[in-house]
């Protein structure tokens, strides 16, 4: 019977692989001209989400993927894993808020549960007690079990908290918002908004409104999606459809707000009498306006420019007349500065704490005792320090840590918390005391432990890229590993936005690396691992030192030994699918699998990129950075006649940010192009998006295919389909 199973699997396999040949996207070739370059798109057809044969094709592709992943064995091994991994820890707590007047709020989701509820104590020794659950969450009348919640924002005083909650991965939110006291839902309830990555939610002083980011289009097929956006002033009980608009183009013509830009509202502090309007990109530094509180709220429109972006002013935070903040002008590391309103000379400012050769300060946060502020080398081994009365207070953690994180009450206070973590070391909560210079362990989570992880061991080191730069590489592996050249590897890599790969206690990555296999992190240039150059080094034109590094970083680990050529799996998403998909086809040789989730993958065809994206890959209405654009287009250096190594391409069919008929389209022409026998997966997610704002079992799933299939093909005896077997 075991015979006929494995010999029926193998089959099914070759029906499909053929049925997959013979089912091959429609194209009809178009021919751009930009600069005198001309641009072939053999795939445009496909970028037409509502043709039916898109759709068609599409979820041919999805079928066939999901009945070959079906065919591994421990296919769903990872997802067992991971449950069985938090059924044993009990519940998880995330998006911790603290009021001055020490009310908790935070997400907690127990073992079982699929989305997390909001829950709320007096004090950390205060009793816990169930504010909302979001499967009660009622949206056009029906009540729906999907939605999750993706952010929480009490107001100053904690009497009320506003609710963000989105469901299949869309990332556009409704917001709810609740008395807590008596656990009632007020009757209004806000649409078109993205809180939880544009701008947040800011309450205003008296706790009866707040500011958010409104979008006029919420269609992500629109051509105006995610444009001309509008920072909203809301005032409880009032109406939400009847917009104050306090910051946009159409409200403030004189500021100059480009369509593209995401003009949001930060508050600090109840006492402060300005507002800071910001315009949110794709870039660290922005243009920024300022305004008297009581102007804003009586109507006025007054905002004044405060800094622009050729200031290089990061992380700003306000204090009376004083604005704190982290520069980068001449200082790709960062020095921490301060700076009066009334002077704004942010170009020359006074400087706290100058910048450290092989520190990047990567945070810092204001209390009644001085300014604690964290800094990093290489993006992986943290330290905390203490500014006070002038001085530098270094301060030991309580354990050698990759990743700090702070929160503080504010400047009125000298409550602080740090957050420990590492690859390998689960995420630990303290309260410190400077009088006593101790920490006080507040975790809210328990700790658990993980004995089927004790003999992995997490090693940092630096390899040489092509052109000589040191590039950092995490390597997690079992300590009894042997560098024999046979070991599985899966490389994970991003490199894009200045966007720090940091180390965090992550299970996924241990889970892979107690069934044999070493997972590697390339720290590459593009990110912020290194401070500002670090990322200018792996953007635009300047792209393909990213990819290139993920080369070197391959080689590296092959020429050691710890795995050979087609022993190797990369593994990216979103802006890093230009990194993974110029490493396959600048190197199809050197790799056994790529894995890229809802990758950028066709930069010239800016419409999947939004202009947004134009200020980290480039502008195509610039020539040399046309040139850039179409040199990290992965879907135009794809090659007839090629071997290309086995390839799982997914998307989500709701993503705001990189549209399904990238991925799509990238799919289509590889399997057309590929002449190697290895499977090309296209697999589209019906239920979610760019890959967050789902529940977790939805997103354990999908890691659980990821592993599945890179053990697969890289040779892994649990988890090969079985063939030829002889009776």
């Amino acid at each position: 019977m075991h015979y006929k199973l494995f010999f029926s699997l193998f089959l099914f396999i070759i029906i499909f692989h053929k049925a997959q040949k013979n089912n091959p996207a429609l194209s009809i070739p178009v021919t751009d001209e930009h600069f005198g370059i001309k641009i072939v798109d053999e795939y445009r057809s496909l970028e037409n989400l509502k043709d039916q044969n898109t759709i068609d094709w599409m979820r041919s592709q999805t079928d066939y993927s999901n009945s070959l992943l079906s065919t591994i064995p421990n296919r769903s091994y990872y997802l067992e894993k991971r449950l069985e991994l938090d059924k044993r820890q009990g519940y998880s707590i995330s998006d911790l808020k603290i009021t001055s007047n020490d009310k908790y709020f935070y997400l907690k989701r127990s073992a079982g549960e699929k989305t997390s509820k909001i829950y709320y104590r007096q004090g950390f020794e205060g009793e816990e007690s169930l504010l909302y659950d979001p499967s009660n969450f009622n949206s056009n009348s029906e009540i729906s079990h999907n939605y999750v919640i993706n952010l929480i924002s009490p107001s100053w005083d904690g009497n009320k908290i506003a609710i963000s909650l989105t469901e299949k991965g869309k990332e556009l939110s409704e917001v709810i918002i609740m008395d807590v006291r008596t656990k009632n839902i007020y009757p209004e309830k806000i649409i078109n908004t993205n809180p939880s990555n544009i701008g947040g939610i800011k309450w205003l002083d008296d706790n009866s409104g707040f500011f958010y980011v409104y979008y006029p289009v919420i269609d992500i097929t629109s051509e105006q999606f995610r444009k001309n956006t509008q920072s909203i002033l809301y005032k409880i009980g009032e109406d939400p459809k009847k917009l104050i608009d306090v910051l946009s183009n159409s409200n403030n013509p004189s500021l100059n707000i480009s369509r593209e830009e995401f003009p949001a509202i930060l508050a600090f502090n109840q006492n402060d009498k300005y507002y800071i309007g910001i315009l949110v990109d794709a870039e660290d530094f922005r243009k920024t306006f300022i305004i008297n509180k009581e102007d804003l709220l009586n109507g006025k429109n007054n905002w004044q420019l405060l800094y622009d972006k050729d200031s290089k002013v990061y992380s700003i935070k306000l204090v009376g007349d004083d604005v704190y903040f982290l520069s980068g002008y001449n200082s790709p590391n960062y020095k921490l500065c301060k700076v009066n309103i009334k002077i704004k000379n942010f170009k020359n400012p006074k400087v706290l704490i100058p910048e450290k050769k092989d520190e990047v300060i990567t945070q810092y946060t204001l209390t009644k005792d001085g300014i604690y502020y964290t800094t990093t080398k290489n993006g992986i081994e943290a330290k905390l320090y203490l500014y006070k009365d002038g001085k530098e207070i270094p301060i030991k953690l309580p354990y050698v840590s990759g990743n700090i994180s702070l929160q503080s009450k504010g400047k009125d206070f000298s409550d602080i918390w740090i957050n420990c973590s590492g690859w390998a070391n689960e995420e630990q909560r303290f309260k410190y005391d400077p009088i006593t210079d101790t920490f006080k362990p507040e975790n809210l989570a328990p700790l658990t432990e993980y004995p089927e992880f004790k003999d992995i061991i997490v090693e940092e080191t630096t390899i040489k890229s092509y052109d000589g730069t040191d590039v950092p590489l995490s390597l997690i592996y079992n300590k009894n590993l042997k560098k024999d050249g046979k070991n599985p590897v899966l490389i994970q890599s991003y490199g894009a936005f200045g966007t720090s790969f940091s180390p965090f206690f992550a299970r996924s990555f241990l889970v892979w690396a107690s069934q044999g296999g070493i997972l590697a992190i390339a720290h590459i240039r593009g990110g912020g691992e290194k401070g500002v150059q670090w990322h200018i080094d792996g953007q635009k034109i300047k792209k393909p030192n990213s990819w290139k590094d993920l080369i070197a970083c391959t080689e590296y680990l092959i020429q050691k030994k710890y795995t050979s050529s087609k022993k190797v799996a990369i593994w990216g998403a979103s802006a890093g699918g230009i990194t993974i998909g110029r490493a396959m086809t600048e190197r199809p040789d050197l790799y056994g699998a790529v894995i890229i989730e809802a990758g950028v993958l066709n930069t010239t065809r800016y419409e999947g990129i939004g202009e947004t994206g134009f200020k980290e890959y480039g502008n195509p209405n610039n020539f040399e950075e046309l040139k850039g654009l179409l040199e990290m287009d992965a879907y135009q250096h794809l090659k007839k006649g090629t071997k290309y190594p086995a390839a799982l391409i997914t998307s989500g069919i709701n993503d705001p940010r990189v549209a399904s008929w990238v991925p799509t389209k990238f799919a289509a022409k590889l399997l057309s192009y590929n002449v190697s026998e290895n499977p090309i997966l296209l697999k589209i997610d019906y239920e979610g998006g760019h890959g967050g704002d789902i529940p977790v079992i939805q997103a354990y799933s999908t890691l659980s295919d990821i592993f599945a299939f890179a053990f697969w093909q890289l040779g892994h005896p649990d988890y090969q389909p079985k063939k030829n077997i002889k009776k």
